[in-house]
């Protein structure tokens, strides 16, 4: 019988499907029918064809090594042992560039060169500046000045635009005891109650804030930055308000 043939009897006989013995192979069945038919090129090569062998062999229970060899004689006989020198020996012969030293003797020649240059210029340069002089000296001329530049006077601007203030701000300090009641433009309250002498209180608003003083003069006031004393001296409740944009009590 051929290998094929052997594979194919020998599995029956096992017991064993092809699909069976393809899940224990990791053998794709198209491969295994393929083998017991004797088509072998779906295998990839005779290399892996030898090792289906084995392990369809191994699976169903036979010796796959007769089987191995009757398949080396009929593609070709088995592969023949490598040595490791022909392994790793290239194709072509790689060729080596022969490491050489530096030339010592060229660089300290060039060396010398440039210094001998560098001192030549040197002596003309210091030769033509001296004749300059005496020239200058014997026809009496002075030496040119060189004028420096009139210094730029910096450009005159505009008066800087202040910006518009986006709050109110207000600071009440007591001169005296007395009773003071501060709301927002919202008539929201910002504060309500008594206060006393050298107590300072800071208030803001968006738009405007509005006092009630108990007792007019008993309170100094500093609105939006500017002092505007104490209004309302010597009488009685005192009502104001202030907007962002003016200081003055409305």
């Amino acid at each position: 019988m051929s290998i094929g043939e052997t594979l194919a009897e020998e599995r029956q006989r096992a017991g064993l499907s092809v699909t069976q013995v393809s899940l224990q192979t990791r053998i794709r069945e198209t491969v295994i029918r393929g083998m017991e038919a004797d088509d072998f090129s779906a295998c990839g090569g005779n290399f892996y064809a030898r090792g289906h062998i084995r392990s369809i062999g191994r699976v169903i229970g036979i010796d796959p090594e007769p089987l191995v060899a009757e398949f080396d004689a009929t593609h070709g006989g088995a592969p023949q042992p490598v040595s490791a020198v022909s392994a790793f020996e290239p194709e072509q012969p790689v060729a080596f560039r022969e490491r050489r030293s530096p030339n010592w003797s060229a660089a300290m020649a060039l060396a010398l060169a440039l210094v001998i240059i560098y001192g030549v210029f040197q002596v003309i340069g210091q030769s033509g500046g001296g004749e300059r002089r005496t020239a200058q000296q014997v026809a009496g001329t002075p030496a040119p000045t060189t004028s420096s530049p009139a210094p730029t006077l910096p450009e005159k601007r505009g008066p800087v635009a202040v910006a518009p203030r986006t709050r109110v701000e207000v600071r009440v300090v007591a001169e005296r005891t007395t009773w003071l009641n501060v709301r927002g433009a919202d008539g929201r309250t910002l504060f309500s109650g008594m206060i006393r002498e050298g107590d300072e209180k800071d208030f803001t608003d968006k738009k405007k804030v509005r006092l009630v003083i108990g007792v007019g003069g008993s309170v100094n006031l500093t609105v939006n930055g500017k002092d505007i004393g104490s209004p309302g001296k010597g009488k009685g409740v005192q009502r104001l308000s202030f907007d962002r944009d003016d200081p003055e009590p409305a």
